[in-house]
């Protein structure tokens, strides 16, 4: 899925992001499917409100946002939640976990709706692999915020995507849980030919990038 913007702007943010000069508001982009995008910007500048555009969560904005040749605004509830059950998968900048439920029933509900990947034991290898199994049985809310990080990115690598858009993934792991992430979302993208939209403060190299943005 080919995701592209139109002099998008936000109108809360219009003053101020039109004084700045940014790769993606107010200007025309093409982002292709396979690419690995890093969007950097200081806060304050609509590094969620991006996000939270592209998933159409949001539609307080000026230009237009397409997938392929659709443009998301006028697009059926029906046909946003197909991309969203098939085509993106997200890790949003406050995970959106539900607190009271268990970090495996928070996973499990994601594939219950939606067609999931893998097969319900692949929960407890990516749990493994970023160092989670202790909290699988354990309720969201009680869970560390790294540990509930490392959690939402599990969900999100559940189902299918051709886009994986995360929102500052990073930000409560230190650097060994961050190589353990990295490495488990590198080699599910690389698996699905996925393309990679992420949020960050500062200079990276978790990932090879084929671009990246100044917001």
């Amino acid at each position: 899925m080919r995701i592209s913007f139109t002099n998008i702007i936000p109108l809360p943010l219009r003053d101020r992001l039109t004084q700045r000069s940014s790769d993606i508001w107010n200007t025309t982009l093409t982002l292709e499917q396979g690419e690995w995008v890093k969007i950097k910007a200081p806060s304050g500048t609509g590094k969620t409100t991006l996000i939270h555009i592209v998933y159409r969560l949001r539609q307080d904005y000026e230009g237009k946002i397409y997938f392929d040749d659709d443009a998301i605004d006028s697009m059926k509830d029906e046909s946003i939640a197909g991309i969203r059950q098939q085509k993106m998968a997200i890790v949003f900048q406050d995970l959106r976990l539900f607190p009271q439920l268990s970090c495996r029933e928070n996973i499990q509900l994601k594939r219950v709706m939606q067609d999931p990947v893998y097969a319900e034991p692949m929960i407890d290898t990516m749990a493994e692999a970023l160092g989670v199994s202790h909290i699988m049985e354990q309720k969201a809310g009680i869970c560390s915020y790294g540990e509930q990080q490392r959690v939402a990115i599990i969900r999100s690598l559940m189902q299918p995507f051709e886009w994986l858009v995360m929102d500052e993934p990073f930000s409560h792991l230190d650097q060994v849980n961050t190589a353990k992430a990295v490495q488990l979302i590198t080699t599910e993208c690389k698996k699905r030919n996925a393309g990679l939209l992420i949020t960050d403060l500062e200079e990276d190299n978790h990932f090879t990038y084929t671009r990246q943005l100044q917001l």
